[in-house]
């Protein structure tokens, strides 16, 4: 347990702490743990859902780790909305396997490949015959060519190239699913914490990767023995990152360069998935070979494109469609759209359609009021090669808006000095990227109080 007097967390931590702990924690003992599926149904807004959790737990109950307020540590894991369980699946084994954290990584609702039971999703995302992957909400339910056109969108060229995206057609099931989809993710994120780590039994410490971060801010206020974020890459809540996206000329850092922020306010509607290609593992691999490299890694351009198309093909077996902007940047139109889009299909009248549009709206932004549970401590950390995450805009913008919060939580920022946006991969001397860094941080501010009320 770390020294819990005076217990603050670093401003940087420099690459050799990085490449020490990554090698003092490898040679740590394991400690056995058992990994499982929890997969269930729940009803939301009138529709059937089924929920994937993968679990990841020490054999011998004993081995679960306590916090300083004396509860079982609970970690909950989301992936960003590309992903399933087996994007996070290095963390959540590193964090029971070393440090005896009970892990549950839960799957976005449609996101679990229900049709096999390895979860692998078949083929490609955008095949030569014509087909493309689509969610699957329900066991046996599939969405079909007829529930949707296939549109070809260069709007966004210079951020993704050329898109992809399906919209659902009105009055289809995938019509009725994109709708309500929020509201499933809600319930299910509430329901897989309490399935699993009970309030009276396990303090639970949420991260989502990515897109997943406005979806474990949403979670905090709603899942009552939820004690903090562990918000490494982890977004924050949608209309903080509308704000972020809207600032123009706002800089961040890829390693010695800097990088402008030029996409502004999206408005992708409800009823329109993006389908991820390789250009989505492009976009990501260069910026981050340009901080590590510099400009000279175009000089390298055929196999750097090699990696690309590596990285896409290991990634081809997770789910790779997207459809969570409106939540993750607070899109209140679309938002507000899906809600009226299910209170029609569910026959609600105006006082519970314009309740059910206010629920919706409350995903991308904290709750208020006197009887709401506040937001509570915030640990954020960047990698120092992140494409979206720079450490600038975090103290000009970010943690300012959490300081306006009412009640303001306890916030701090850690730069790490080496990894990526996908903090895991492997780098020079960091077979698990900063991963194990990450995790040490993680466990020394759980067990130093960090995370406890003042």
């Amino acid at each position: 347990m770390a020294d819990s007097k005076n217990w603050t967390p670093p401003e940087e931590i420099e690459r050799a702490q990085c490449v020490a702990e990554s090698d003092n924690i490898a040679a740590r003992p394991d400690i056995p743990f058992t990994e499982h599926e929890d997969l269930f149904r729940i009803e939301a807004v009138g529709m059937e859902w089924d929920i994937g959790a993968q679990i990841y737990e020490p054999s011998d109950p004993s081995k679960i780790a306590i916090g300083a307020d004396g509860k079982k540590i609970g970690v909950y894991l989301l992936s960003g909305g590309d992903g399933d369980f087996k994007t996070m699946a290095p963390v959540a084994k590193l964090l029971c396997g070393k440090f005896g954290f009970k892990v549950t990584t839960m799957t976005y609702p449609g996101r679990l490949y229900l049709d096999d039971a390895s979860r692998h999703w078949p083929r490609d995302t955008i095949n030569a015959d014509g087909t493309i992957r689509t969610p699957q909400w329900l066991t046996g339910e599939h969405i079909m060519p007829d529930q949707y056109e296939v549109i070809t969108d260069t709007s966004l060229s210079e951020r993704y190239g050329t898109r992809t995206v399906l919209h659902a057609k009105p009055g289809s099931t995938f019509w009725y699913r994109m709708a309500g989809w929020p509201a499933a993710f809600e319930r299910g994120g509430i329901e897989a914490m309490a399935r699993n780590m009970p309030e009276d039994e396990y303090s639970i410490y949420v991260h989502g990767h990515s897109t997943g971060g406005p979806f474990v801010f949403m979670l905090s206020q709603r899942v009552p023995n939820v004690a903090g974020v562990m918000a490494v890459e982890n977004s924050a809540f949608g209309y903080i990152n509308k704000a972020k996206l809207a600032k123009q000329g706002s800089l961040g850092a890829i390693g010695d360069f800097e990088k402008v922020v030029t996409e502004t306010k999206r408005t992708d509607p409800f009823f329109e998935l993006y389908i991820r290609t390789w250009r989505d593992k492009a976009r990501y691999i260069g910026p981050e070979k340009l901080g590590q490299d510099g400009p000279v890694a175009l000089m390298r351009l055929p196999s750097l494109m090699e990696e690309v198309m590596a990285a896409w093909e290991g990634a081809k077996m997770e789910p790779q469609f997207k459809c969570e902007y409106t939540v993750s940047t607070h899109i209140e139109e679309s938002l507000e759209e899906g809600a009226r889009v299910c209170a029609e299909r569910m026959g609600l009248d105006t006082d519970e359609t314009e309740a059910l549009v206010k629920q919706f709206l409350s995903y991308g932004r904290e709750l208020e009021g006197p009887d709401v549970k506040p937001v509570p401590p915030v640990l954020f950390c960047v990698s120092k090669d992140s494409r979206d995450h720079g450490a600038e805009s975090y103290k000009s913008l970010v943690m300012p808006m959490f300081a306006e919060m009412d009640p303001a939580p306890k916030t701090a920022l850690v730069h790490f000095q080496a990894g990526v946006h996908s903090y895991w991969w492997s780098e020079d001397e960091l077979p698990s990227g900063i991963a194990p860094s990450v995790a040490q941080l993680w466990h020394d501010a759980v067990t130093s109080g960090y995370f406890l009320a003042d």
